[in-house]
């Protein structure tokens, strides 16, 4: 009887704790991994430039592009630490543009999904140090440096165990 009462609060439990998903609202895309569409206009200041989106070309501005991100509204992790846009010039005296937005991989943290982005082609293309992208919805995690661990030198100050052998050191005076 003991073991009926065990298997019952068990799917009790289970169907408790699995609940369910609610459904999106009518008329949203549905994308992989559970993600929704989103639209975004892209927009330039001359129209005509070339935009880029993670390095694919997708047309000349203005352009509407879709954005698979959570429901949350903020973009999704699909293997990449950032989501770039990016702006070609077409005239001289322009500049290259870029916005990067980060997608929560790894436990970063991720963006919100605009729904409108406006590229300035006549202004100067700002310098960032390498490696790290331009801070577009907040502060940007930049990966440190590998550690090398070369063994016990004078640097780890870690766990140790110190095994002496031989006789005591005599420092010149006795202890009793």
């Amino acid at each position: 009887m003991s073991k009926k009462w065990t298997f019952a609060a068990t799917l009790v439990a289970a169907t408790v704790f699995v609940g369910c998903q609610t459904a999106p609202p009518p008329g949203v895309e549905q994308g992989p991994h559970g993600t929704i569409g989103y639209d975004v206009f892209v927009d330039a200041s001359p129209p005509g430039a070339r935009i880029e989106v993670n390095g694919e070309d997708v047309g000349p501005s203005p352009v509407h592009i879709k954005v698979f991100g959570d429901k949350d509204g903020t973009f999704h992790d699909f293997g990449s630490y950032y989501y770039t846009i990016r702006a070609l010039p077409i005239a001289t005296n322009q500049f290259a543009q870029t916005k990067v937005y980060q997608t929560g991989h790894m436990m970063t943290p991720e963006d919100r999904i605009p729904q409108r982005i406006y590229f300035d082609m006549n202004q100067p293309t700002p310098v960032y140090p390498a490696g790290a992208y331009p801070p577009v919805g907040g502060p940007i995690y930049v990966e440190p440096p590998p550690v090398y661990y070369y063994g016990p030198g004078p640097y780890y100050y870690g766990p140790a165990f110190r095994f002496h052998y031989g006789p005591r050191p005599y420092y010149g005076h006795r202890r009793w």
